[in-house]
């Protein structure tokens, strides 16, 4: 527990892959989502978005009073330069409110082709102490994405020797890199794929052992385990019990790491942290995370949690790269009629099943399911095919976009 400052509460930034997370974030309470065009965005497993699609988020965020940060932050080669200025004209006529980058080529486009976004300057760039904080805002920033490696006392530091006008984000929740604030040449030696450019394969979750040279064929675990070592494998950050820390240090806006994540894990970290922010908004002196948000961010898939470097060093993840994955969705809902929620079936379930209910912007309750529908209203025992639509009665509406969830077995 620990006092509270007068601080603002900080923005929360959720990741959106593609226009159904982007609702999803915008629903469940989001001030902001990031997103990437089809190129020079960081991470090309996200399907991200067309021309069409970005105008349909833009318009639907903003509808709803939500800021869209549009991200061209990848270390570009020339190939790419040329196509940069039509993108940008592009982000500039249809008026998204941020654009992130970090390489200074970049940065220079973005000036010239779109002056009326906000520059936000990437985690990319590395930013480790207020003098190059500094000089970014003197290029026109607005907001700088401090590097993962920082200590809360050193982004104290930096807020108190930089301007009150350039704002300061930081990564509170995801998966973490093992490289300083993601730059990696390991994917580019060992597969050719460039993570500088959006295209990681993620060989620091591989498993790794020794061979002797003169051994060929002989792997020797690294450690006493027969798991073998994962040696790269950095846990996952989850900072939600220390907001309040995030908020004395000075941080204006908390990131949410994931736009290749699920439309799940989207829906339930920002659910999960906007409660805990709205918590820390109205405490009276001193606050803890309540509980039942703790208790949310176990339900998405992930590794172990850690604070990163917050505190300290942050331990890493030996005997698997695997996640933790304890639940799954059932359904999602689509509306509710005649007293029976109506939804579209992700996963086979039957009459008996406990659903764990995510709604949007409520606490999760649990209900079993007593009787079962398809859509022409036929009792059925169970729901068998992905994507039909059951029927449910229950006695409460249930919001449209909320998720019926179940513990795996």
């Amino acid at each position: 527990m620990n006092t509270l400052t007068n601080r603002k509460i900080p923005e929360l930034l959720c990741p959106a892959g593609d226009l159904t997370r982007l609702i999803a974030a915008v629903d469940y309470g989001a001030d902001a989502v990031y997103l990437a065009g089809e190129e020079f965005g960081m991470r090309t497993a996200a399907n991200n978005f067309g021309e069409e699609d970005l105008i349909k988020g833009l318009e639907y965020a903003h509808s709803k009073g939500v800021k869209v940060h549009v991200a061209c932050n990848i270390v570009p080669h020339n190939e790419e330069m040329s196509r940069l200025p039509e993108f940008l004209t592009f982000l500039e006529k249809i008026k998204v409110d941020a654009i992130i980058a970090s390489d200074i080529g970049t940065i220079s486009l973005i000036k010239k082709y779109a002056p009326t976004p906000e520059l936000h300057v990437s985690v990319q760039s590395g930013i480790c102490n207020y003098v190059t904080a500094n000089a970014f805002y003197e290029m026109g920033a607005k907001r700088v994405v401090l590097a993962r490696e920082l200590s809360l006392e050193e982004i104290k530091e930096i807020r108190e020797k930089t301007p009150k006008e350039l704002e300061i984000e930081c990564f509170a929740h995801g998966a973490m890199c093992v490289s300083f604030s993601a730059r990696c040449l390991l994917s580019s030696y060992m597969t050719g794929r460039d993570a500088n450019r959006g295209d990681c394969a993620q060989p620091c979750r591989w498993k790794y052992s020794l061979m002797e040279e003169k051994r060929p064929g002989q792997y020797f675990d690294i450690t006493d385990t027969d798991k073998g070592s994962y040696i790269l494998n950095a846990n996952d950050m989850c900072m939600a019990p220390y907001l309040d820390k995030l908020r004395e240090a000075g941080i204006d806006s908390i990131k949410i790491e994931g736009r290749a994540k699920s439309h799940y894990y989207v829906a339930v970290t920002t659910n999960a942290y906007r409660a805990a922010l709205d918590s820390l908004k109205n405490a009276d002196g001193e606050w803890m995370l309540p509980e039942f948000v703790g208790e949310e961010l176990e339900k998405i898939s992930h590794r172990p949690y850690s604070t990163g470097f917050y505190f300290g060093t942050p331990n890493q993840t030996y005997e698997s790269a695997g996640y933790v994955r304890d639940y799954s969705v059932a359904a999602v809902v689509t509306g509710y009629e005649d007293g029976k929620i109506v939804a579209i079936m992700k996963n086979k379930f039957f009459v008996g099943q406990e659903f764990d209910c995510l709604a949007v912007k409520e606490p999760p309750f649990t209900f079993t399911v007593k009787e079962l529908f398809d859509g022409d209203d036929n009792a059925i025992d169970n729901a068998p095919h992905p994507m039909m639509t059951v029927k449910i009665p229950y006695e409460r509406e249930v919001p449209a976009g909320s998720l019926l969830r179940m513990k795996n077995e």
